[in-house]
């Protein structure tokens, strides 16, 4: 069987064809160009389906439902995306859109959870039955998979690990509070730590490595300066690692779950993140002693991972 999954973004609208042992064969995309009317962007997610189906070299009418995965919260019960701030979006009924637009069967989820099912299916947590993928990004994304299935809350609004408190009154954060997990965690949150360590350390090669500019500074500046032997880019990166262990603790501590996987563009740092991540979390869990400790890996889907997802949608809710 064939099924279409599309990740729905604030950037592009990006689908897939994606068959039952979770293989892509064929891809379309189209730019979200936003700000436009919900009507339009369902018309353009209906094309980019049509789009993957002749990339696949398939006929639509052999695809078995359509997937998506969408920002902000959407309600299950009635196929409404009741809001979504990238997109701008109140009160949506975008499966009824896609419905009408395509005559095949549509499910939708959060973007981040359906991120962690297509992690959970077919990457970093394949054959796990407990999974949290955390993604570190511009926000701190977070989705949970218990027992199988995606957790959302009693009102779809659940999984946002970004917006738990680690430091009281601390940094402020677009949700409203202060001292969030995403204020401290995301990639936004180092790129203004290193600006504020190359701010105060003038001889730091972050600053050769930023192109002598403090807006050149990127995600990765820290970190390539702390491979360099900088002292200024290790002290930035030990620190970033901390919040981001704070956190991760939390979350373990609440869940146990069999693996939490980092993904996003810090994810991409590899074992230089993950390692002492892994050292922070051993010294600080509550399971110290437990036999079964939760392991901590790399996201593996990259992108992928939230089309995979969507497109399997199917099976939590047909």
């Amino acid at each position: 069987m064939y099924y279409a999954g599309i990740d729905l973004g604030g950037t592009n609208i990006a689908t897939a064809i994606v068959n039952d042992n979770y293989e892509i064969l064929g891809r379309g995309k189209l730019k979200t160009n936003m700000p436009r009317s919900a009507e339009s962007i369902a018309d353009d997610m209906a094309k980019t389906v049509r789009m993957a189906c002749e990339d696949a070299g398939i006929d639509i009418a052999k695809v078995k439902s359509v997937g998506v995965g969408t920002p902000g919260s959407f309600n299950q019960e009635t196929g409404i995306i009741e809001f979504s701030n990238n997109l701008k979006f109140n009160n949506v009924p975008m499966v009824q859109l896609i419905e009408d637009r395509l005559g095949i069967r549509c499910y939708m989820e959060n973007d981040a959870n359906a991120a962690a099912y297509g992690e959970q299916l077919a990457g970093a947590g394949k054959g796990s039955k407990n999974f949290i993928a955390i993604t570190l990004g511009t926000g701190v994304g977070g989705g949970i998979i218990i027992n199988g299935k995606i957790y959302s809350g009693s009102n779809y609004c659940g999984a946002e690990l970004g917006h738990s408190v680690i430091s009281i009154g601390g940094v402020p954060c677009s949700c409203g509070r202060k001292g969030c997990y995403e204020s401290y965690a995301s990639a936004t949150a180092l790129i203004r730590q290193t600006k504020e360590k190359m701010e105060e350390t003038k001889d730091s090669i972050m600053w050769e490595l930023a192109g002598g500019e403090i807006n050149g500074v990127n995600g990765r500046i820290a970190f390539d300066a702390m491979r360099q032997g900088d002292r200024a880019g290790k002290e930035v990166v030990d620190r970033y690692i901390e919040y981001v262990g704070c956190g991760l603790v939390d979350i373990i501590n609440t869940f146990q779950p069999d693996f939490v996987c980092i993904g996003g563009g810090i994810g991409n740092e590899g074992e230089y993140l993950l390692a002492p991540l892994r050292e922070y979390v051993e010294k600080e869990r509550y399971s110290k002693y437990a036999k079964k400790q939760t392991e901590l890996c790399k996201a593996l889907l990259g992108s992928d991972a939230g089309i995979i997802g969507a497109a399997m949608l199917y099976r939590l809710h047909a």
